[in-house]
């Protein structure tokens, strides 16, 4: 869907609506929670990749599974870290605590990768399945939030390129 170009007034077309408004983009760029998130963001992928590579260690040769069961687990606690500020910050900045317009379908992905963390969780605490089985939930949620962080890599090149047009247009107008 197109939409007109409000900021120009002179009916430009866009392919897709920008992801901020000028007020959005300066509550982003003022906010501390974006700073908290550009540092938990890749903070939790690092954690992400030892995590998986003990998890596929343990797979490949049995072995292991206490230090990939603590690693899940810290996982868990950073992804929920990185769940409850980014819902601070997309209430800062599009006033909403989840499911803001422009974030909507990265949102929904990651309850997906909340509730498989979740189920892991609660296996483990349960005694639910087997170790294997409970390494399999883990995979699943590792491949789920595969998924989202690459929707989210998507969203901030997006930004970054809105940025820097919306920069140009401001340029070129002032020129």
């Amino acid at each position: 869907m197109r939409s007109q170009d409000a900021g120009t007034g002179r009916g430009e077309k866009r392919r897709n609506p920008p992801l901020y408004t000028p007020e959005q983009r300066r509550r982003r760029d003022e906010s501390v929670w974006t700073l908290v998130q550009g540092i938990l963001a890749p903070l939790q992928f690092l954690i992400f990749l030892v995590s998986l590579g003990l998890v596929l260690r343990y797979f490949a040769t049995g072995e292991g599974a206490m230090a990939a069961t603590i690693s899940i687990i810290v996982k868990t606690i950073a992804l929920y870290a990185i769940m409850i500020t980014g819902s601070i910050w997309e209430k800062v900045v599009f006033g909403k605590w989840l499911f803001a317009e422009p974030f909507w379908w990265e949102d929904l992905f990651s309850m997906v990768v909340l509730a498989l963390h979740a189920l892991y969780v609660a296996a483990l605490v349960g005694g639910w399945w087997t170790e294997r089985d409970r390494m399999l939930i883990a995979l699943a949620a590792y491949a789920a939030y595969a998924v989202n962080a690459t929707q989210f890599l998507l969203k901030l090149r997006a930004a970054r390129l809105q940025t820097a047009s919306d920069d140009a247009r401001m340029t070129a107008v002032a020129a």
